[in-house]
């Protein structure tokens, strides 16, 4: 694999991360809080992100990506990471990139997933349950690890990341 493919995988192991983390230990009432009418909910998000990786993945695979929602939150939480574990193969095996470049991928599909994982994170404060602070430079993200089954933080964080 090359060195921009590992990177793309690392990312995707990084979102995996970064999105149980804003999950994990969540109040029951958080995936369905509504910050102001017209704003996504927790539940939403994820169901977004998904859409937004399974489109990234047509430009391994070809076609259209169209996915209905699941009605229950858990499923849609490991169906974005079965996303992301397929994501991660495709880089893996070398799978070659229809019409779209690595760096394209990165700062289109990938990030805007990312943006989602950071507004979980914002809706849970939101929602009177933040979530802990972590210096992410020493968080476990391994490229193998893509699940929902993340570490929990190595080196929890002050408010300067420290």
């Amino acid at each position: 694999m090359d060195d921009k493919r590992a990177l793309l995988q690392h990312f995707l192991a990084a979102l995996a991360y970064r999105t149980q983390k804003a999950l994990r230990d969540a109040p029951e009432t958080f995936f369905s809080f509504r910050a102001a009418p017209k704003v996504r909910t927790p539940y939403e998000l994820v169901q977004h992100m998904e859409s937004v990786l399974g489109y990234a993945r047509t430009f391994f695979i070809g076609g259209e990506y169209n996915q209905e929602p699941l009605a229950d939150f858990q499923a849609e939480v490991i169906r974005l990471h079965a996303t992301i574990e397929e994501l991660a193969n495709h880089l893996q095996l070398g799978t070659p990139m229809r019409g779209i470049t690595p760096e394209r991928m990165l700062q289109g599909p990938f990030t805007d997933a990312m943006t989602h994982a950071g507004q979980l994170a914002l809706l849970r404060r939101l929602a009177g349950a933040p979530v802990p602070p972590e210096n992410f430079i020493y968080a476990d993200v391994q490229p193998n690890n893509l699940g929902p089954n993340q570490p929990l933080p190595v080196k929890p964080g002050n408010r300067r990341g420290e």
